[in-house]
C-alpha cells in the first residue's frame, strides 16, 4: 500500500469514528432537547425554506434575514426531505444529525490542513485531536452556525496553503471564495481578507508588489462574487440598507448595556434591549434604532470601554470565570459539563499549539493563516462580545498546531514544502 492510500485509510477511519461519536452525543444529549438561543432562528428558518416560503418569518410572513444565510440553507435540504415524512414538524434531530456530518468533514478538512504543513503523520494526528475535542463536537450537536463557520475556515485556511505554494490566479480566487463562504456562515469571518489573505499575499516575496496586490484583489472579488447573491436580496427587500443581517442592531444594543459593562455580565451580551422602544417598520428599521442605542451607550460610557473589551477578550480565551461562561452557555444548548471539557482540553492544547507553531517556523514553514484565526478572534470578542463559541476558527488553527507538537515529539519526519512555488503567470 503507497504512503498516499495508507494516509487515506485512516484518515477515512478517523473521520467515520469522528462522526459515530458526535451521533452518539446527539442521540445520547440533545436528543429531546428543546431548541434555545439562535438555535430557534436556524431550525425554523431552514424549515420556512423547504415548505417553500424563502427567507420569512414563519409567523407573519415577514422578509427575515436575522443571521447570514449558509446554516440555514445546509440544512434545507434536510427540511425538505423530513417534510415528505412529517408535514409541518420541527425536524430539529434530523437537523442536529445532518450538523453531524459537517462536523465530521470538519475533522476531514483539518487533517488535510495537517498534512499541508507538516506531513501525513501530524495530518492523521490533527484529524484524530480534532474528532475528539469538545470544543468541535459540542457544536455538532447544535443547530446553530458553528461547525458551518469552522468548515468554512478550516476550507480557507487549506487553500491558503496551496495559495502560499502556486500564486496562480486561480488559487487567489479559491481562497477568497472560501473566505466568501465563511461569510456566509457568520459576517465578522469577513475579517478572513484583511488578516489572513493580505497577508499572505504580501509574504510572497518573489512576487512583484503589483502582484501581490492583484492576486489579494482578486480574492476579494471572488469573495464578493459568493457573497453578492445574498447582498443583493437584502438590499432590495428592506426598508433600509441591509448587508449580512439585521440582528447587527440588537448585537451592539445588547453588548453595550449596563448589566454588559458592569457586574458579573461584564463583556457579555443580554436581552435587555429587546424590550427597548423602537420605531415602526420591519427588521432594518428596528434593527437601526437598536444599533444607535447602543452606540449611543457606548459614546456615554467611553472611560468603561478599555475595561469592557480586556474582559471580552479575556472570555473569549477561557481565561476570565469560566464557571460562569459554563453556565451562561447552557442557554444557547451547551451542557456544563461539555464546556467544562472543553476549557480543560482548550488550557491543555494551548502550550501544545506555541510549541508546534515554533517548530513550524524553525523549518520555515509559513504560519500566517493559522495564526491570523487568533488575530481574527480577539478583534471579533474586542468589537462584540467574548463568549468562548466565537472562538471557533482559532480552534482549528489550536489543533493543527498542536498535532505538529505532538508529532514533532513522535520523531522526526520531513514537512512537505509549503514555501511559494515560482511565480507562474497563469491562472
Amino acid at each position: 500500500m503507497t504512503d498516499a492510500r495508507r494516509f487515506w485509510r485512516i484518515l477515512g477511519l478517523i473521520v467515520l469514528g469522528a462522526f459515530a461519536l458526535r451521533v452518539g452525543y446527539v442521540m445520547v444529549a440533545k436528543r429531546h432537547e428543546p431548541v434555545l438561543g439562535d438555535q430557534i432562528y436556524y431550525n425554523a428558518q431552514a424549515n420556512t425554506i423547504a415548505r417553500g416560503h424563502g427567507f420569512t418569518d414563519f409567523r407573519d410572513g415577514s422578509q427575515q434575514a436575522e443571521h447570514p444565510p449558509l446554516t440555514a440553507l445546509a440544512l434545507t435540504p434536510t427540511s425538505w426531505v423530513m417534510e415528505r415524512f412529517d408535514p409541518g414538524g420541527s425536524h430539529l434531530l434530523a437537523q442536529r444529525l445532518t450538523m453531524t456530518v459537517f462536523g465530521a468533514e470538519v475533522v476531514l478538512l483539518i487533517g488535510l490542513v495537517g498534512r499541508a504543513v507538516a506531513g501525513d503523520r501530524a495530518g492523521l494526528l490533527a484529524a484524530a485531536l480534532a474528532a475528539v475535542y469538545p470544543n468541535l463536537w459540542i457544536n455538532d450537536g447544535l443547530v446553530m452556525s458553528e461547525t458551518l463557520a469552522t468548515l468554512a475556515v478550516a476550507l480557507a485556511i487549506l487553500l491558503a496553503y496551496r495559495f502560499i505554494r502556486a500564486p496562480r490566479l486561480a488559487t487567489a480566487a479559491w481562497v477568497g471564495a472560501a473566505c466568501g463562504l465563511a461569510m456566509l456562515a457568520r459576517a465578522e469571518l469577513g475579517l478572513l481578507l484583511p488578516l489572513m489573505v493580505l497577508p499572505v499575499a504580501l509574504m510572497l516575496r518573489s512576487l512583484p508588489f503589483a502582484r501581490q496586490l492583484g492576486l489579494f484583489a482578486l480574492a476579494c472579488l471572488a469573495a464578493l462574487a459568493v457573497v453578492s447573491p445574498w447582498l443583493v436580496a437584502n438590499l432590495t427587500r428592506f426598508d433600509e440598507p441591509v448587508l449580512f443581517s439585521t440582528n447587527d442592531g440588537l448585537t451592539i444594543c445588547g453588548a453595550n448595556l449596563h448589566r454588559t459593562y458592569y457586574g458579573e455580565g461584564t463583556g457579555l451580551w443580554a436581552l435587555d434591549c429587546a424590550g427597548f422602544p423602537v420605531p415602526r417598520g420591519d427588521r432594518s428599521v428596528v434593527s437601526n434604532a437598536l444599533r444607535r442605542d447602543g452606540l449611543r451607550y457606548i459614546r456615554d460610557h467611553v472611560g468603561r470601554v478599555p475595561v469592557v473589551v480586556a474582559v471580552r477578550i479575556a472570555r473569549v480565551w477561557s481565561l476570565y470565570a469560566p464557571g460562569l461562561m459554563a453556565n451562561y452557555n447552557v442557554n444557547e444548548g451547551r451542557d456544563v459539563e461539555a464546556s467544562w471539557a472543553g476549557f480543560v482540553a482548550f488550557w491543555l492544547l494551548v502550550p501544545c499549539a506555541i510549541v508546534g507553531a515554533v517548530r513550524l517556523r524553525r523549518r520555515r514553514v509559513p504560519i500566517t493563516p493559522l495564526v491570523a484565526q487568533f488575530v481574527i478572534v480577539t478583534v471579533t470578542a474586542a468589537a462584540i462580545y467574548g463568549i468562548t463559541r466565537f472562538r471557533t476558527p482559532a480552534e482549528v488553527s489550536l489543533v493543527v498546531l498542536g498535532a505538529v507538537a505532538v508529532d514533532s515529539w513522535w520523531g522526526t519526519s520531513r514537512a512537505p514544502d509549503t514555501r511559494p512555488a515560482a511565480v507562474e503567470t497563469s491562472a
